[in-house]
């Protein structure tokens, strides 16, 4: 059984007892979360689509931990004009488990 969600403008497949990472959600660690917006939905092989959405659909998720992923370089430069710039970039992330798709 999996489900194909939209969490914060991104679509994901989940599982049951799937541990993800997405973008850093408001509520504490431990706190208990639902998402509503299922786009699509597989129990055994049976598929429904949603149109946009599957009505009557959620996730249920907890929120393990926050933290930041890994630093990303952005360096630009021009040749020959002495233009360089190095940027560093850290995502703030939360770390959910999905408890149940219903």
């Amino acid at each position: 059984m999996y489900a194909i969600v939209n969490i914060q403008g991104q679509q994901m497949k989940v599982q049951e007892n799937q541990e993800i990472f997405v973008n850093r959600l408001a509520e504490e660690e431990g706190a208990k979360v639902e998402f509503n917006e299922v786009l699509l939905f597989d129990k055994d092989g049976k598929v429904t689509v949603g149109q946009p959405v599957v009505s009557g659909a959620s996730v249920k998720a907890t929120i393990i931990s926050h933290l930041q992923g890994d630093k990303v370089i952005v360096f630009k430069k021009k040749r020959r004009k002495g233009y360089r710039k190095k940027n560093g970039h850290r995502q703030q992330l939360s770390k959910i488990r999905i408890e149940g798709i219903k």
